[in-house]
């Protein structure tokens, strides 16, 4: 078979990919640094009546879902917000979900008319790769009616199971925009106190999941004296870089995918899509694999670092939401919780500050505020973390956990928090 003849046939623009959506369908793009930016740029321009558009962490404001004029028109379903997908709510709602289950979660019970996705330059035998993000975009793109993929020279060439063949794919659209990078932020002095209290909890040959922010950016940080780390996250970040390139992370001691870095995306700068370009030590497999707590429990020691908004005095665990004002997701942060706590050696780690808008509130809260979601349930929660400690609080009774959780309360709050322990009746 002629592969370039048949990529050849199959390129068009993207007005005659909008011209082939009809109302009423359903509509899934890759997510946040793969997603396809030229497709979105241009989607509110497509002439129907209803769309119902399915994205994960946003990293633009795209009109359809952003300017009010098309808010009758298009609907944003969106599995994780984003700074874009917070400001607007009249048209944009989230899907609650657990990662590993988002795809099939949509497979099981929404027709997929079209999938528009990213992909790196076609090879000489008609194989182009899904780059660097495999969360639902392998499924749902199986399930797909129609495939459609904006080929840019600037995704990296990646291993794992994102290649897609040519033979599968209906449209091809050539693109050339940079990626969507996120830098890494210096890791402020709160971050730091609290990344060292998560080091000592961190053992060598543990395998780590770590997310982005200031906490995690600062837990990498600490762990350069480490030996022989291994990692299987939900995301692959700039950090783990360092730490392999330190000499910690060698992925030796992994009792699952020995020598392999594993992950079901990555975002990050440039030097991280370069550091996963055709690198065969880093596999990206697909979410519902990578993300599976059984899956996860199979590493040995393995070690699960999220982040939190709030914990109430029980051990419920907020991430994602104050009240009923939806902040990001669920994510991958209960799969990956639960999996590391069934690890043999395992932690799971919620990490926070001790209070947030400015040291005027504290994190830890006698309840959380009515509407909120529960994260991470209080029977699954293993350990927080604060600037003024570690709480360990599996198995504990309410009363030994809420008296754990005044202890690395910020000082100012421990009273309080007390006082209102008392009147709940927990202690």
């Amino acid at each position: 078979m002629d592969f370039k003849e048949i990529y050849r046939r199959k390129v068009v623009d993207v007005e005659h990919v909008l011209s082939v959506l009809q109302d009423g369908w359903t509509v899934v793009v890759g997510m946040t640094p793969m997603e396809p930016k030229v497709f979105q740029r241009n989607l509110h321009k497509a002439n129907v009546q209803k769309l119902e558009v399915f994205t994960c962490l946003n990293t633009e404001p795209y009109e359809y879902y952003t300017n009010p004029e098309y808010s009758e028109r298009f609907y944003n379903y969106s599995w994780f917000f984003g700074p874009f997908n917070r400001k607007n709510s009249k048209n944009t709602f989230y899907v609650p979900n657990n990662l590993h289950q988002a795809a099939t979660n949509l497979i099981e019970t929404t027709k997929i008319n079209i999938f528009v996705g990213v992909a790196s330059p076609m090879d000489e035998k008609g194989f182009l790769t899904l780059g660097a993000s495999v969360v639902y975009e392998k499924d749902v793109l199986e399930n797909a009616d129609i495939v459609v993929l904006e080929v840019n020279p600037n995704v990296p060439r990646t291993h794992g199971d994102t290649q897609v063949h040519i033979t599968e794919v209906d449209y091809i659209i050539e693109t050339d925009y940079p990626l969507p990078e996120v830098e890494l932020l210096k890791p402020e002095e709160i971050e730091r106190k609290i990344a060292e209290n998560i080091m000592n909890l961190i053992e060598d040959g543990s395998t780590i999941q770590l997310g982005i922010g200031g906490i995690p950016n600062a837990v990498a940080q600490f762990l350069k004296e480490k030996k022989d780390l291994g990692v299987h996250t939900e995301m692959f970040t700039e950090s783990m870089i360092d730490l392999f390139e330190a000499g910690a992370i060698t992925n030796m001691k992994k009792t699952l995918w020995k020598g392999k870095f594993v992950c079901t995306f990555a975002y990050g700068t440039r030097r991280m899509y370069d550091f996963v370009n055709d690198n065969p030590a880093v596999l990206f497999l697909r979410g519902r694999y990578v993300n599976d707590p059984y899956v996860v429990a199979q590493n040995e020691k393995m070690v699960s670092i999220n982040t939190a908004l709030m914990v109430d005095l029980t051990g419920n665990v907020c991430s994602e939401a104050i009240g009923t004002s939806h902040y990001s997701g669920t994510g991958g942060q209960l799969d990956t919780h639960r999996g590391a706590v069934k690890s043999k050696g395992g932690k799971g780690i919620i990490a926070l500050r001790s209070t947030a808008k400015e040291g005027t509130v504290s994190t830890i809260v006698p309840t959380l505020p009515a509407g909120s979601p529960i994260t991470v349930p209080r029977q699954d929660v293993d350990y927080v973390v604060t600037e003024w400690g570690v709480a360990h609080l599996r198995g504990l009774s309410v009363r030994k956990r809420a008296l754990a959780l005044i202890e690395i309360a910020h000082p100012d709050f421990r009273e309080y928090l007390r006082n209102e322990a008392e009147k709940l009746g927990i202690i």
